[in-house]
Protein backbone atom coordinates (compact mmCIF):
# COMPACT_ATOMS: atom_id res chain seq x y z
CA UNK A 1 0.00 0.00 0.00
CA UNK A 2 1.15 3.44 -0.92
CA UNK A 3 1.98 6.25 1.95
CA UNK A 4 1.95 9.46 1.41
CA UNK A 5 5.23 11.17 3.30
CA UNK A 6 5.91 14.88 2.63
CA UNK A 7 9.66 14.95 2.96
CA UNK A 8 9.24 12.58 -0.35
CA UNK A 9 8.22 15.86 -2.39
CA UNK A 10 10.85 18.41 -3.36
CA UNK A 11 10.68 21.96 -3.17
CA UNK A 12 9.27 22.21 -6.51
CA UNK A 13 6.98 19.48 -5.89
CA UNK A 14 5.75 20.99 -2.83
CA UNK A 15 4.79 24.09 -4.81
CA UNK A 16 3.30 22.04 -7.57
CA UNK A 17 0.99 20.15 -5.22
CA UNK A 18 0.22 23.25 -3.31
CA UNK A 19 -0.99 25.12 -6.84
CA UNK A 20 -3.14 22.07 -7.04
CA UNK A 21 -4.99 22.64 -4.17
CA UNK A 22 -5.13 25.98 -4.60
CA UNK A 23 -6.79 25.95 -7.98
CA UNK A 24 -8.98 23.66 -6.04
CA UNK A 25 -10.02 26.47 -3.41
CA UNK A 26 -10.22 28.93 -6.00
CA UNK A 27 -12.84 26.93 -8.03
CA UNK A 28 -15.34 27.65 -5.01
CA UNK A 29 -14.63 31.57 -5.45
CA UNK A 30 -15.98 34.15 -7.39
CA UNK A 31 -14.54 34.12 -10.81
CA UNK A 32 -16.79 36.93 -12.10
CA UNK A 33 -18.73 39.38 -10.36
CA UNK A 34 -21.47 42.60 -10.64
CA UNK A 35 -21.81 45.06 -8.37
CA UNK A 36 -23.80 48.26 -8.00
CA UNK A 37 -24.45 50.70 -5.34
CA UNK A 38 -27.33 48.48 -3.81
CA UNK A 39 -26.78 45.05 -5.90
CA UNK A 40 -24.09 42.25 -6.00
CA UNK A 41 -23.88 38.93 -8.07
CA UNK A 42 -21.12 36.46 -8.60
CA UNK A 43 -20.39 33.75 -10.81
CA UNK A 44 -18.00 30.98 -9.18
CA UNK A 45 -15.37 28.92 -11.28
CA UNK A 46 -17.64 25.88 -11.28
CA UNK A 47 -19.60 28.06 -13.76
CA UNK A 48 -16.98 29.11 -16.14
CA UNK A 49 -16.79 26.62 -19.06
CA UNK A 50 -13.69 25.98 -20.12
CA UNK A 51 -12.00 28.41 -16.95
CA UNK A 52 -13.16 25.11 -14.81
CA UNK A 53 -11.01 23.06 -17.08
CA UNK A 54 -8.11 25.19 -16.61
CA UNK A 55 -8.57 24.88 -13.24
CA UNK A 56 -9.07 21.37 -12.89
CA UNK A 57 -6.22 20.40 -15.29
CA UNK A 58 -3.84 22.29 -12.74
CA UNK A 59 -5.57 19.94 -9.65
CA UNK A 60 -5.07 17.10 -11.32
CA UNK A 61 -1.48 18.11 -12.05
CA UNK A 62 -0.71 18.36 -8.40
CA UNK A 63 -2.65 14.80 -7.91
CA UNK A 64 -0.55 13.36 -10.03
CA UNK A 65 2.84 14.96 -8.81
CA UNK A 66 1.25 13.51 -5.32
CA UNK A 67 0.62 10.44 -6.43
CA UNK A 68 4.37 9.75 -8.52
CA UNK A 69 5.91 10.42 -5.12
CA UNK A 70 3.57 8.63 -2.88
CA UNK A 71 4.82 5.66 -5.20
CA UNK A 72 1.12 4.68 -6.68
CA UNK A 73 1.29 2.91 -9.92
CA UNK A 74 0.36 5.51 -12.46
CA UNK A 75 0.25 3.93 -16.00
CA UNK A 76 3.13 4.32 -17.72
CA UNK A 77 2.70 6.49 -20.65
CA UNK A 78 4.27 7.16 -23.81
CA UNK A 79 5.77 10.24 -22.60
CA UNK A 80 7.12 10.82 -19.19
CA UNK A 81 5.73 12.06 -16.30
CA UNK A 82 7.83 15.57 -16.39
CA UNK A 83 6.01 16.33 -19.91
CA UNK A 84 2.71 15.10 -18.68
CA UNK A 85 3.07 17.96 -15.39
CA UNK A 86 4.99 20.37 -17.51
CA UNK A 87 2.27 19.68 -20.61
CA UNK A 88 -0.94 19.57 -18.64
CA UNK A 89 0.22 22.75 -16.36
CA UNK A 90 0.58 25.14 -19.62
CA UNK A 91 -3.04 24.33 -20.88
CA UNK A 92 -4.44 25.07 -17.73
CA UNK A 93 -3.00 27.91 -17.46
CA UNK A 94 -3.91 29.29 -21.17
CA UNK A 95 -7.46 28.26 -20.48
CA UNK A 96 -7.38 30.15 -17.53
CA UNK A 97 -5.94 33.38 -19.61
CA UNK A 98 -8.42 32.67 -22.32
CA UNK A 99 -11.10 32.70 -19.95
CA UNK A 100 -10.00 35.72 -18.67
CA UNK A 101 -9.64 37.65 -21.76
CA UNK A 102 -12.83 36.61 -23.33
CA UNK A 103 -14.63 37.75 -20.17
CA UNK A 104 -16.57 41.51 -20.58
CA UNK A 105 -15.36 43.99 -17.76
CA UNK A 106 -16.18 47.33 -17.65
CA UNK A 107 -18.34 49.87 -15.27
CA UNK A 108 -21.00 52.39 -16.03
CA UNK A 109 -20.96 55.64 -13.98
CA UNK A 110 -24.32 57.65 -13.98
CA UNK A 111 -24.42 60.70 -12.51
CA UNK A 112 -26.25 60.33 -9.02
CA UNK A 113 -28.33 58.20 -10.28
CA UNK A 114 -26.10 54.49 -10.17
CA UNK A 115 -23.23 52.99 -10.92
CA UNK A 116 -21.96 49.85 -11.32
CA UNK A 117 -18.70 47.65 -12.39
CA UNK A 118 -18.58 44.03 -14.00
CA UNK A 119 -15.53 41.86 -14.79
CA UNK A 120 -13.21 39.13 -13.45
CA UNK A 121 -12.90 38.58 -9.79
CA UNK A 122 -10.32 37.22 -6.66
CA UNK A 123 -11.08 33.65 -7.83
CA UNK A 124 -9.72 33.85 -11.26
CA UNK A 125 -6.92 35.73 -10.49
CA UNK A 126 -5.84 33.22 -7.96
CA UNK A 127 -6.09 30.49 -9.97
CA UNK A 128 -4.16 31.94 -12.66
CA UNK A 129 -1.36 32.93 -10.08
CA UNK A 130 -1.65 29.45 -8.91
CA UNK A 131 -1.12 28.17 -12.16
CA UNK A 132 2.01 30.39 -13.50
CA UNK A 133 3.47 29.38 -10.76
CA UNK A 134 3.12 25.56 -11.17
CA UNK A 135 3.74 25.86 -15.15
CA UNK A 136 6.91 27.43 -13.57
CA UNK A 137 8.28 24.77 -11.34
CA UNK A 138 6.77 22.35 -14.38
CA UNK A 139 9.36 23.62 -16.68
CA UNK A 140 12.17 23.32 -13.57
CA UNK A 141 11.16 19.83 -13.22
CA UNK A 142 11.26 19.12 -16.50
CA UNK A 143 14.80 20.86 -17.34
CA UNK A 144 16.41 18.91 -14.13
CA UNK A 145 14.42 15.37 -15.20
CA UNK A 146 16.64 15.07 -18.61
CA UNK A 147 12.91 13.88 -20.01
CA UNK A 148 13.17 14.62 -23.99
CA UNK A 149 9.98 16.49 -25.45
CA UNK A 150 8.39 13.95 -27.59
CA UNK A 151 8.77 15.76 -30.85
CA UNK A 152 12.32 15.87 -29.85
CA UNK A 153 12.71 12.23 -29.99
CA UNK A 154 10.48 11.95 -33.63
CA UNK A 155 13.63 13.99 -34.80
CA UNK A 156 15.78 11.89 -33.77
CA UNK A 157 14.45 8.96 -35.45
CA UNK A 158 13.81 10.37 -38.88
CA UNK A 159 17.64 11.83 -38.50
CA UNK A 160 18.56 8.35 -37.93
CA UNK A 161 16.70 6.53 -40.09
CA UNK A 162 18.33 8.81 -42.98
CA UNK A 163 21.95 8.52 -42.33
Amino acid sequence: MATFDVKKLSNLDKVIVGAGGLALISLFLPWYGVSSSFYSASVSGWSTSYGLLGALLITVVGLFVMMQRSDVNVPKMAVGPAVIVLGASVLGVLLILIRWVTLPSGSVHVSGVESYSYGADAGLFIALIAGIAQAFCAFKLFRSSGEALPWANAASKTTSDKA
